[in-house]
């Protein structure tokens, strides 16, 4: 598949709003690989999600029952020239970058095999979730001469420590989401016995940090105090935390759970 090709084939990132939850479906038969039309559409669809008030959660899945993402299209990249290949890597990195720069919760269901730049996609959510026994994840660039480049090697040694990232990826291992799990990488596997069961049990899940649930507000700040302070010394990110406590402390949300505490009652957030 060429680079324009995959432009001729439409939508490959859908866009939905249900209850709060913003869906983003990775679209393009039959594996969901990535072009860069479909990076530049999954930006957009991270910026308007950004600014959707009435978003509060990102579920990121693939269509389908067999794959969440097969990676970058191979096909494209034998056909690219290596300047073309650099930028689409940098525009790629941008693009999850956004998704962890983004103050609101970004949950990856993986309803399917999760390889290659697939799992670079889906490490650069907050939350992993999985279908029990639905796939294998891994990341197999090593088989192909080159390195997971789209925030890979970074990203994996950071959730599972350097001496196993580098075992995996210099293995090329793919492994299953059980395995996952125990490694850190996945979050929790559901035992929805097809996709539609699945997305329902995906759903429940995303709903619990949404108002009136979570507040919301508090939520995004807390993911962005990790994510902004693990990679700075200690007293700096001592002092991020601080001034995102000090913006919630001004928040209606930060009013009512103290005032439901005091009255003894359930809060009700509204997300500001």
């Amino acid at each position: 598949m060429s680079a324009g090709s995959s432009a001729a084939a439409g939508t490959l990132v859908h866009y939905e709003v249900r209850e709060g939850v913003a869906y983003f479906t990775l679209d393009d038969a039959p594996a969901n690989t990535y072009t860069h039309e479909m990076m530049v559409q999954l930006d957009a669809a991270i910026l308007r999600a950004r600014f959707d008030a009435d978003v509060h959660v990102i579920v990121l899945i693939g269509q389908g029952e067999k794959f969440f993402c097969a990676g970058a299209d191979i096909s494209m990249l034998a056909d690219s020239e290596p300047n073309f290949k650099y930028f689409f890597c940098l525009h790629a990195n941008e693009t999850l970058n956004r998704f962890e720069h983004t103050p609101k919760i970004v949950i990856a269901a993986l309803n399917g095999h999760t390889v290659g730049g697939g799992l670079e996609i889906a490490m650069a959510a907050d939350i992993r979730v999985a279908r029990q026994s639905g796939g294998k994840v891994g990341l197999p660039e090593i088989n192909l001469g080159v390195l997971p480049g789209t925030g890979g090697t970074q990203r994996l040694a950071r959730l599972v420590g350097k001496s196993k990232a580098i075992e995996l990826m210099v293995t090329g291992s793919n492994f299953s989401f059980e395995e996952a799990k125990e490694l850190g990488l996945v979050n929790q596997i559901f035992d929805g016995e097809d996709r539609a069961a699945f997305l329902d049990q995906v759903h429940t899940y995303a709903r619990q940090f949404c108002p009136p649930h979570r507040a919301s507000k508090a939520a995004g700040r807390i993911k962005r105090s990790v994510q902004a302070g693990i990679e700075v010394p200690f007293e700096s990110s001592l002092s991020i935390e601080r001034e995102l406590q000090q913006q919630l402390f001004e928040s209606s949300d930060a009013r009512e759970g103290l005032d439901s505490y005091i009255e003894k009652r359930k809060p009700c957030f509204q997300g500001c």
